[in-house]
């Protein structure tokens, strides 16, 4: 009841957001305080975790460039097999785009370290390691994570590979302000978020 309750609060308030916003401009979402009266929002916050390649990245490694975000965990037997086959279909669609990079982030750090994410992502058919990471890390900061991107993450031994999840796909612009999101198990609504990246190419 309380999760339902969540997802109601978490729609209207995007619904107002959205509606408040001109036609021509992708609102912002996400994280926000309020000042004197109005919503002042926040980029994402920042982190340190490590991608496929054992490298170490951070919030600065992606300024500039438009984010597409999700997380996801390799043992996943329901909605990640899904999710990562849209992600594929945004890299394919935007593998020409040198501003957009695809970033994975696992929620089962335990058992996802670097070598797993590395093997994962050349299984899937990732190449350019630059265009798509596959990230690791804290525990507890990956969930605090997941939560900026409005996805919820709670370890459930009674839920198939342990974890109760959402799948959304999120979209980040070029200074880690949240814009869009898709439901990454409905192809028409990641139809949506490609159309919201291409109009957040035009106005970057």
């Amino acid at each position: 009841m309380r999760y339902c309750l969540y997802i109601f609060c978490f729609s209207i308030s995007v619904f107002l957001a959205i509606s408040c916003q001109s036609a021509d401009s992708l609102p912002i979402l996400g994280p926000y305080e309020k000042v004197d009266g109005e919503k002042v929002f926040h980029p994402v916050r920042s982190f340190q975790l490590l991608n496929q390649d054992s490298l170490t990245v951070t919030e600065e490694t992606f300024l500039g460039k438009i984010r597409i975000v999700d997380f996801f965990f390799i043992s996943c037997p329901t909605i990640c097999p899904k999710v990562q086959a849209q992600m594929l279909r945004i890299q394919e669609r935007f593998s020409t785009e040198k501003d957009v990079v695809l970033i994975s982030h696992t929620i089962d750090p335990k058992r996802d370290d670097v070598s797993a994410l590395a093997s994962y992502a050349k299984n899937i058919g990732v190449e350019q390691t630059d265009k798509w990471q596959f990230l690791t890390g804290d525990r507890a900061l990956l969930y605090q994570l997941a939560d900026d991107h409005f996805n919820i993450v709670v370890e459930d031994s009674s839920a198939p590979g342990g974890f109760d999840h959402t799948g959304r796909i999120v979209l980040i612009d070029k200074k880690g302000f949240i814009r869009s999101f898709g439901n990454g198990t409905n192809p028409a609504s990641i139809d949506t978020l490609i159309q919201d990246i291409d109009q957040l190419l035009i106005q970057e």
